[in-house]
């Protein structure tokens, strides 16, 4: 299994980024999909998630409104919109894979995760 996250990069504050992450070696509808993200110094933390279907969605209070995951199943690609981009964004993105029912609700919990990323870097300048 492989995840394979781009589109970080750096922007001023206000800017905005699209990253993505593109899956392979797994049957992508069966997995709900995970942004989570770590800045220096501290722990990862969860960003957004998706289900299986695209339609359920959660992200965490601090970026709601500022960012959208969104997934595309034929292209085995999960996504993470980010607008008004702040300073405190700035961490290395990973996205994540969980095998989970059709009905399991989104999980916020790293661990619980079966697949990682490498992570792809955002960096928000004031």
């Amino acid at each position: 299994v492989q995840l394979q996250a781009s589109g970080g990069g750096l922007v001023q504050a206000g800017g905005s980024l699209r990253l993505s992450c593109a899956a392979s070696g797994l049957t992508f509808s069966f997995y709900t999909m995970g942004w989570f993200r770590q800045a220096p110094g501290k722990m990862r933390e969860f960003v957004g998630a998706i289900n299986r279907s695209g339609t359920s969605t959660d992200h965490t209070d601090s970026v709601k409104g500022r960012f959208t995951i969104s997934r595309d199943n034929a292209k085995n690609t999960v996504y993470l919109e980010m607008n008004s981009l702040k300073p405190e964004d700035t961490a290395v993105y990973y996205c994540a894979a969980k095998r989970t029912i059709l009905t399991a609700p989104i999980a916020h919990v790293p661990s619980v995760y079966d697949y990682w990323g490498q992570g792809t870097l955002v960096t928000v300048s004031s």
